[in-house]
């Protein structure tokens, strides 16, 4: 059995996912970096300094799924973190217009124009792939000392915060919005159910982040946004659960 910690971290060859992958290497962790391209996770894991390994992990594909458990089981025989970072803004038909205005773009994500198609698609990664992942690594993460589950959401996945009309946001809460506020829901289901166990589930606003996501528009470094899922990821024993927050707290379900 590894000495080690050990953390997986999903969608992890690039971006935000990446950075908290150097931040928990940086904490000692054994990190496990998810890719569904294994030639691009293990040149990612190249530049993380400490202990890193590429792992294949498509977590929309259940076999991937399964034999990425089956991998850390027999090769680490633990897992202490799960960070289910990965995510899609749009589908890959809508994404091969990278440079549509960001308000053409939202307004084409609105619940009255993005095909059932659209939704299905981003759903499948964002809240069903998460689901998925979280329950092939449930047997390990169970048997850690202190489990960990981040799910890596987003500020406009609040419900409170999006029906507000005076929030820049509110205009543009569509598929990838939704998708965010499932995601939230399915954090609190998971906190609830195993509240009764050692594991701890919360859910990370990073903030609007320059990245693949959304074309580098946003205005934060992935080191910024990877600090508050790490700081979940490294919760002690007195730490909260079914939680929703950023750097400044909590944020309104």
């Amino acid at each position: 059995m590894n000495d080690r910690k050990v953390a997986l971290v999903t969608g992890a060859n690039k971006g935000i996912g990446l950075q908290i992958a150097r931040d928990l290497a940086a904490h000692g962790f054994t990190v496990l970096v998810g890719s569904r391209d294994l030639a691009r996770g293990e040149e990612a894991a190249k530049t993380i300094t400490g202990d890193a390994r590429a792992v294949a992990l498509d977590v929309t594909d259940g076999k991937s799924i399964t034999a990425a458990a089956e991998r850390i089981r027999k090769e680490l025989g633990r897992l202490d973190v799960l960070v289910n970072n990965a995510g899609i803004a749009r589908s890959g038909r809508q994404a091969e217009k990278p440079d549509l205005p960001l308000a053409e773009r939202a307004k084409a994500g609105l619940a009255t124009a993005a095909p059932l198609d659209e939704f299905r698609a981003v759903f499948e990664t964002n809240v069903f792939g998460v689901i998925a992942v979280t329950q092939a690594m449930l047997p390990l993460l169970r048997e850690a000392p202190a489990g960990r589950i981040v799910n890596v959401s987003s500020g406009v996945g609040s419900l409170t915060n999006a029906s507000n009309p005076a929030n820049p946001y509110h205009a543009m809460y569509g598929v990838y919005s939704t998708s965010k506020t499932a995601l939230n829901g399915i954090t609190l289901a998971f906190a609830v159910a195993l509240e009764s166990t050692r594991i701890k589930v919360n859910a990370a606003c990073p903030g609007y982040t320059a990245t693949a996501l959304n074309n580098f528009q946003g205005p934060r470094t992935v080191e910024q946004a990877a600090r508050e899922p790490v700081r979940l990821a490294l919760l002690g024993p007195d730490g909260p659960t079914g939680t929703y927050s950023d750097e400044q707290g909590v944020i309104p379900w």
